[in-house]
């Protein structure tokens, strides 16, 4: 990337960005420095040129440009690749004879050869100036281009890294890891094998590809593994269940194959005479490798010219006959098919094994004669495992993997894990019959089996690390001694039996060792913004050398995980011409391939896989380039400033190069020779590298060796180079003790009975944090590396932008510290340490960084995990070091500077918390033994104890010892064998005032105790009651904001709040014994919102009063008998249900009202029976300490009967009324539960008994029964009604003679029942006591008001916690409710109509006591009146029932309004009009402001808001009582509207003036009207009718008199129209037109309608005009009922 510009102008003078370039190592050797106009960001290598980029995006080329059509000198200076001016280049690449470069937007240019087709062109043999590319992604619709971010370019092939972390390639040679046949690929194509992963790096050899790939995390999208094969589309897998265990098989056979054609396999082959043919299942073989001949050929068509065919056809032969293997030919081929993938492991048993070197010298270039077959077959990798696998064998899961890792079956066993990440390749075939050749199934296998490596230890070495110590002591069942296990490895197919009851097993979830490191907190946050140190390294392409480092010399046509290097935490890759070097996190070099030149700085063989380089220890290499023979290391040494290694041949001086390309041959002659010339063993250090000033990286390619470097102006290079060294070091030293001492711990046998369960967990978490925090640093060492190679600047230092991951880990890992030493932790571990690290401890010492004499093993273990906090220092002063390099007043000082403070503040904070807990150590080792095991908890730290005698009890008897010790968390009293526990959240401590006792006490109030401490002095009662305050305070703000100690100077006033919320578990004996609370505290009481749990399973949740249950709150009891809880929520006082609430009880009886002291009391509604059904009974009214007393409804559904009347303790006794089902009606007296007494008996004829009674229906005594035409009997009655009666008496018939007609025997109702004045008295009462009230008007008027507010305030409160209860209209209803009305002065017209408006919307919101009140009466209404309660003779009762609440609402009204008039009062008008005043209207509409109304009377006032909601069940009981009289109305109405209008008129009597001659007409033109006719119909005073029909849609009476009001108008109005005149209506002319309207209106239940504005009419308004209207109406009723049709 460009360098930014730092702020203190470092580049003047060119002093960032320096080139110098040299050959070989000798001492002789002096770099020479390449002078450019701009400092030079990047430089690229080819064999024989080079390109650099300098700042500002250009390019410049040197070197032989042999593609430039004007042939240059190759010494020429750098020439500026004009092409790309312009053009903002960021990065540059060079092959053997190309080069590339990407632009800023992602766009790739390309020059130099292009015969192999490299440069992505078609058509050029060269590209002599740079040329865009384009990357197009044909996936897409339409295709998009690809923006790339780098290029890596080899010998004859480009490898393109995309902004979406994909790989593309073009060139020629199997290293492109494409599915083509034929070369060169012109084209860019995807590399389909690696879709799917985040690739990192991409880096080419001469013939050879690398890639560093991030390892898949959890969070990767994983894509639905592939089971069909691309190109044949049959199964991959197959499945057979045998009865005690299922065989998956993945022996599928691909018919198709891929030919490579003949340019490719020139290509391909290094001697051209041999010509390889191949299927895609095998990887093409290197020229060395011959074989024993064309067994078993499927393609005999050319077997002379010496090829291998490995063909498809093979295996199954083999298959089927499996002693065919033992043929040499077949035997070969297998192994070379086996060979190409072995597993690492594997392979590394096997060469252990092989003692002789020559031999594993021939294995390592895998000749695939004899040996091959030697190596284990178990090294075969499987196929990915689709989900038919991942079925079967999910149960297996990482745990076996992960547990069994020391098997050498755990690879095995990792292939068959389910994995959800298997990654397909391109069109493939399946190596059918080779286990595991198949060009990309064994790319997919690859993949599976990185994928599972990295399921089960990627999430970093941490977990597998951390596990790898237990795993070893895990007492599992070896799997393999049980034989539950089973691998039959059969010579093609491999089959994986396994048990069904092995998945059984494996599925356990027990069978997980201790998970040691929670991966959450710090890596998964810091993942995002922090380099990965999760990787593998991927190859492909040609292997004859070893350079693909998988152990072998086979070519790979797609890419190949190198399994060696997993794990080993690998930052860069880089590839020389035939080998391949790996850089880890660790600073170690990994390197492979060739070594002909002694560049890979070891001489060990085999090659073929990674191995060290060998380094001095303390030589920490961050860069790596690779040449043709050589290899350069930039390396961090004993100083700051970087230093140079080289590894490889020695560049003869004046050597002049060839300007040929050589030919494989004699580049092997070339080797040979160079083996005479010199090269080196091991890296050697170049001398010169101390002058070349700060250098950030390395370059090497062909011969040349080139160095990028800065000056260190102001020091900030230095510093930057200071910090990333540092850094590295401590990553190295972190690595070293996790490695050296942690893992020997942790393996130890012993461990855990040394260390007990709560040290040995503390232990883990300890070793967990210890592995987030190395992984943390790794990954900052990481970031810190790329910024020195690339950017060297402040912007990107992570540790400015996200200070808080790393404040946070160390934060974290010091507390568990703390707790493991509080612990004794380090003590315990010292005996193991001893047996492993021997009597001496110098590992220990040095790793440690103790220079103490002889220090004690427990003091070294501390100081070795102390060794991150020490850390903290170098940060702060790195950063400060960094931040003096800018000027004071810039933003980039600002930064370090803040950052700086931050890690010196946490390094202080954190030195305080180790003192902190070696004092609590320290304590514990003193205090007496048993009381230590009980207090002794590893988060707790000791503040101040008494031993001295400093505090002391109150009123302690002589010889009591009393000690308190104040500890983070707690304040112990300690006796001589007892000690108390009280935790600090619910600890109050005051000071006493010490004016006359001379005592310096300190009052402690706990939950349950409050003592008084005395101190010996004023100044030890100053520091206890700080101490305390501020142990408290920092125990509620939890431990982590440590407040500032406080020092003696200062004293700061540190009151913890009295208010607090905390959890708190009783002991002491009383109702709340062993009950926990957890919520609000003052004071040490439960105050305000808590739950209390007792250990019994009752539960309350809701508001606390003074340690007490008050206000709302919610309960539930278990029912032990019925195994189901109570359920309680409702309001409380005083720790007991009080006010208004609902019980559940277990039985499933629900009671919901008033309660007082726990009991059930005042008004209350109980259902009993099933909860689902409808109940069997409901009984509604009142209840006195828990029992129903009082008047009150009981609904017996079961029997169908309804009781209103009165209570005692459960049972009816008094006057009540039963109505039944069937139409009975009883009224009398009742005593224990049965009617006795007294009564009278109706049933539905009107048979009625009028007597005495001695059960429920059973009459017994004196009576008389009235039948229904009038007979009666009169005697003494026995028997139950209806079932036969026994009768002693007399029978009259009194209607056989005229005369006796007056003496009818009517019974008169409503005698012997309760009356309305008593009904409900306790929902008034309430209403009143919600008021203030002791009794009805008793109380002041502005405490009323002031309990309402109270009460629709607190109600929205509660309401606001869950606004889903609340409608919108409702809230808005409460808002207007909170402006209360002027209620005291005279009331006006407009007050009253305001009180009327303020009542209305009062009523509305059961939040108000006036709205709950009628709330309640509609409920007991209904519940009266509705059902079996609908029976025709409770009519009056009803009526007067409402009647009553009319006057009983009125009264409170009154109280509230103390101005308004009694009932009948005028309100003094202003208007002195007459006639209005003799208008006393009812209310209309409620909302439209009405005609003054000047009586006062409840029932305008109160009617228009009762009615409405009482409605339904009133005017049935009117329906049902009048339904004889309105079926003969009826019937008269629909014969007589058969009639049309004018005989209807004539039938009537109307005069003809008023029959309307002409009517306007429907669609009336201008004043155009119809005829009457003799046919019209239903046409005249239409209008008039229809106004009359309003008034079944009404409900009050005054509503119904306004709608006859109207309908009078509507006539007189159509008259006046007719007789152009004014008009007086005689009662005459009147009658007959409204009797038409009234029979035209056809209203069904006119009977109900009149008989109930009769009952509620406003009795003012029965004189005026309403009242004269009313009784024509009525007239009409009864003159229709008598109508004679003649």
């Amino acid at each position: 990337m460009e360098t930014q510009r730092k702020s203190s102008g470092d580049d003047v003078g060119g002093e960032r960005g320096l080139l110098y370039t040299w050959k070989g190592y000798s001492y002789s050797v002096t770099p020479e420095r390449l002078l450019l106009p701009r400092p030079v960001l990047q430089v690229a290598l080819g064999t024989r040129h080079g390109v650099l980029l300098v700042e500002g995006g250009q390019v410049y080329s040197f070197g032989d440009l042999s593609w430039k059509q004007s042939q240059v000198p190759e010494l020429a200076k750098p020439t500026l690749e004009s092409a790309l001016s312009g053009q903002r280049v960021v990065t540059v690449a060079a092959g053997s004879f190309h080069s590339g470069a990407v632009t800023e937007d992602g766009g790739v240019h390309m020059w130099g050869d292009n015969g192999a087709g490299q440069c992505g062109l078609s058509g050029l043999s060269s590209v002599p100036n740079p040329t865009p590319v384009a990357l197009m992604d044909s996936d897409t619709s339409p295709p998009q281009t690809v923006p790339v971010l780098e290029l890596a370019c080899g010998g004859q092939h480009t490898l393109a890294l995309s902004v979406q972390r994909e790989v593309w390639a073009w060139g020629s040679g199997c290293q492109l890891g494409l599915n083509v046949s034929i070369f060169p690929v012109w084209k860019p194509q995807k590399v389909e094998h690696l879709a799917g992963r985040y690739v990192l790096q991409v880096a080419c050899g001469a013939s050879h590809s690398l890639a560093l790939v991030r390892c898949l995390g959890p969070l990767d999208v994983h894509r639905p593994p592939v089971d069909k094969c691309r190109q044949c589309n049959q199964l991959l897998y197959t499945m057979t269940d045998k009865e005690d265990h299922v065989i998956i098989s993945d022996s599928h056979y691909c018919p198709l194959g891929v030919e490579l054609t003949e340019d490719e396999s020139r290509l391909e082959a290094p001697a051209p005479t041999q010509r390889l043919k191949t299927s895609p299942s095998e990887p093409v073989l290197s020229s060395y490798t011959s074989t024993s001949g064309p067994a078993n050929n499927s393609d005999p068509s050319h077997p002379q010219k010496g090829q291998v065919s490995l063909a498809n056809g093979v295996q199954p032969a083999s298959d089927s006959d499996p002693s065919e293997q033992s043929t040499e030919g077949s035997g070969a081929i297998a192994g070379v098919k086996n060979s190409p993938y072995p597993d690492e492991q594997a392979l590394k048993d096997y060469l252990k094994k092989l003692s002789d070197n020559t031999q594993a010298e021939q294995t390592g270039k895998a000749t695939a004669e004899g040996p091959q077959t030697l190596l284990p077959s178990a090294g075969r990798e499987t196929s990915t495992i689709n989900s038919l696998v991942a079925s079967c064998a999910s149960a297996v899961g990482e745990r076996v993997a992960s547990t069994y890792e020391a098997l050498s079956l755990k690879k095995m066993m990792n292939f068959y894990l389910p994995s959800g990440a298997s990654k397909s390749g391109g069109p493939a075939g399946i190596a059918g019959t080779v286990p595991g050749v198949g060009d990309n199934t064994t790319e997919r296998v690859r993949q599976e089996d990185s994928v599972q490596t990295k399921k089960s230890s990627s999430t970093g070495d941490i977990r597998e690390e951390e596990a790898e110590g237990l795993r070893r002591r895990l007492s599992l069942p070896g799997l393999l001694s049980q034989g539950r296990y089973a691998v039959h490895l059969l010579s093609s197919s491999y089959t994986l039996l396994l048990s069904p009851r092995l998945l059984r097993k494996a599925g356990r979830p027990k069978m997980r060792a201790v998970a040691l490191t929670p991966l959450g907190g710090a890596v998964s946050e810091a993942q995002e913004v922090l380099p990965t140190l999760q990787t593998e390294v991927w190859s492909w392409g040609h292997g004859e050398k070893g350079q693909l480092g998988h152990g072998d010399n086979l070519a790979r046509l797609q890419p190949l995980c190198i399994k060696s290097l997993n794990n080993k935490e690998v930052v860069r890759v880089a590839a020389g011409a035939h080998h391949s070097l790996a850089v880890t996190a660790q600073s170690q070099v990994f390197s492979w391939g060739s070594n002909s030149s002694g560049q890979l700085g070891h001489m060990e063989s085999p090659s073929t896989v990674p191995r060290l380089a060998k380094l001095s220890e303390g030589i920490r290499v961050w860069d790596v380039s690779a040449g043709e023979r050589h290899t350069l290391l930039l390396a961090d040494g004993d100083c700051t400033q970087p230093i140079i290694y080289y590894s490889g041949q020695q560049v003869k001086e004046g050597m002049e190069e060839n300007n040929t390309k050589e030919t494989c041959q004699q580049q092997e002659e070339e080797e040979r020779e160079e083996r005479v010339g010199g090269y080196t063993q091991q890296p050697v250090l170049l001398p010169f590298c101390m002058n070349l000033g700060y250098v950030s990286s390395v370059f090497a390619g062909g011969q040349r060796c080139l160095a990028l470097s800065d000056r260190n102006v102001m020091g900030f290079i230095a510093s930057l180079h200071e910090l990333a060294s540092a850094e590295r070091k401590f990553y190295c030293k972190l690595c070293n003790i996790k490695t050296q001492i942690i893992h020997p711990l942790l393996e130890l046998e012993s461990l855990s009975s040394v260390l007990g369960q709560v040290a040995l967990g503390l232990l883990q978490m300890l070793v967990g944090q210890f592995s987030l925090l190395r992984h943390l640093t790794g990954q900052h060492a990481a970031s810190l590396t790329s910024n020195l190679r690339r950017g060297r600047d402040v912007k990107s230092l992570l540790i400015l932008d996200h200070a808080d991951i790393f404040l946070e880990s160390y934060h974290e890992y010091c507390s568990i510290l703390g707790n493991f030493q509080v612990m004794g932790g380090f003590q315990c571990l010292t005996k193991p340490s001893l047996d492993i690290f021997g009597k001496s401890p110098e590992l220990l010492q040095r790793l440690a960084e103790c220079s103490e004499e002889n220090p004690a093993m427990a003091d070294l273990l501390v100081a070795l995990f102390s060794l991150p906090t020490r850390h903290l220092h170098e940060y702060g002063r790195l950063l400060l070091k960094l931040a003096t390099c800018f000027e004071v007043c810039s933003d980039d000082y600002q930064r370090l500077q803040d950052s700086c403070s931050k890690f010196e503040a946490l390094a202080l904070q954190l030195k305080r918390k180790r003192k902190e807990a070696e004092y609590t150590f320290h304590f514990w080792k003193s205090f007496p033994g048993k009381m230590t095991d009980s207090l002794r908890k590893p988060h707790r730290r000791l503040i101040c104890e008494s031993s001295n005698k400093a505090l002391t009890l109150q009123n302690a008897g002589r010889f009591s010892v009393n000690w308190f010790i104040l500890f983070s968390d707690a304040l112990v009293h300690a006796q001589f064998s007892t000690h108390h526990v009280f935790p600090l959240a619910t600890l109050w401590v005051e000071p006493i005032p010490e004016e006359n006792t001379g005592l310096y006490g300190l009052k402690v109030i706990t939950p349950e105790e409050t003592f008084t401490l005395l101190a010996c002095s004023p100044m030890e009662k100053a520091k206890w009651l700080r101490s305390i305050n501020q142990a408290v305070d920092q125990a509620l703000n939890g431990a982590g904001q440590d407040t500032a100690s406080i020092s003696s100077g200062m004293v700061q006033k540190l009151e913890p709040p009295i208010s607090r919320t905390a959890s708190y578990t009783f002991y002491k004996d009383g109702r709340l014994k062993e009950a926990t609370y957890e919520g609000r505290w003052l004071a040490g009481k439960p105050n305000g919102r808590g739950v209390l749990k007792w250990p019994d399973g009752r539960i309350y949740t809701g508001s606390f009063k003074n340690g007490l249950e008050d206000g709302f709150g919610e309960f539930v009891a278990p029912n032990k008998t019925l195994n189901k809880n109570d359920h309680y929520e409702g309001h409380w006082k005083d720790g007991k249900m009080h006010g208004l609430g609902t019980y559940r009880y277990a039985s499933g009886e629900v009671y919901d009202g008033s309660f007082q002291d726990g009991m059930r009391h005042g008004h209350g509604m109980l259902r009993s029976g099933k909860l689902n059904t409808s109940s069997p009974s409901v009984f509604i009214g009142q209840w006195l300490q828990d029992k129903k007393t009082g008047y009150g409804v009981f609904d017996d559904i079961t029997k169908g009967e309804k009781y209103m009347g009165m209570w005692q303790d459960h049972l009816r006794q008094g006057t009540g009324v039963v109505v039944t089902q069937f139409g009975l009606y009883y009224e009398g007296v009742f005593k224990d539960n049965k009617m006795m007494g007294t009564g009278i008996l109706l049933s539905e004829d009107d048979t009625t008994y009028e007597g005495e009674f001695s059960d429920d229906w059973t009459l017994n005594g004196k009576g008389v029964l009235t039948m229904a035409n009038g007979d009666y009997l009169e005697g003494s009655f026995s028997g139950e009604w209806g079932s036969g009666l026994k009768v002693t008496g007399s029978y009259f018939k009194p209607h056989l003679f005229d005369t006796d007609k007056e003496k009818t025997h009517a019974v008169k109702l409503g005698r012997l029942c309760v009356c309305a004045e008593d009904k409900w008295q306790a929902v008034f009462e309430e209403c009143w006591s919600q008021l203030g009230c002791e009794a009805p008007g008793q109380g002041e008027n502005w405490k009323a008001w002031e309990n309402i507010a109270v009460a629709l305030t607190t109600s929205r409160r509660h309401i606001q916690h869950s606004p889903e209860l609340l409608s919108r209209s409702h809230s808005r209803t409460l808002e207007s409710l909170e402006v209360i009305p002027q209620h005291v002065g005279p009331i006006t017209m407009e007050r009253y109509h305001t009180i009327r408006l303020y009542l209305i919307k009062a009523c509305d919101t059961p939040l108000h006591p006036l709205g709950r009140l009628l709330e309640t009466l509609v409920a007991v209404y209904r519940m009266t009146y509705v059902g079996v309660g609908a029976n025709r003779r409770l009519l009056p009762q009803a009526v007067n029932e409402i009647k009553s609440y009319l006057c009983r609402i009125f009264q409170i009204v009154r109280f509230l309004f103390q101005d308004l008039p009694e009932e009948g009062g005028v309100i003094p008008e202003p208007t002195t009009n007459v006639q209005e005043k003799t208008e006393p209207d009812s209310n209309d509409a409620p909302l439209d402001s009405p005609k003054p109304s000047r009586v006062v009377s409840s029932s305008a006032l109160l009617l228009p808001v009762l009615l409405p909601r009482l409605y339904p069940p009133l005017f049935t009981l009117y329906a049902l009582d009048k339904e004889r009289e309105d079926d003969v109305y009826w019937e008269c109405v629909l014969r007589l509207n058969k009639q049309p209008d004018l005989a209807l008129l004539a039938f009537l009597g109307v005069q003809q003036k008023f029959w309307p001659v002409s009517i306007p007409a429907s669609m009336p033109a201008l004043g155009e009207k119809q005829q009457v006719l003799s046919s019209t119909k239903d046409a005249c005073f239409a209008s008039a009718v229809e106004t009359l029909q309003q008034i079944s849609t009404t409900f009050t009476p005054s509503d119904k008199l306004q709608v006859i009001k109207q309908t009078f108008e509507e006539i007189t109005q159509a008259v006046q129209s007719l007789l152009k005149q004014d008009f007086l209506w005689s009662m005459d002319d009147l009658f007959p037109v409204f009797l038409y309207v009234v029979l035209r209106a056809r209203i069904r239940n006119l009977g109900s309608e009149v008989s109930l504005i009769e009952d509620l009419m406003d009795p003012c308004v029965q004189h005026g005009e309403h009242g004269i209207m009313f009784t024509t109406l009525k007239a009409c009723y009864y003159q229709i009922q008598h109508e004679k049709i003649t």
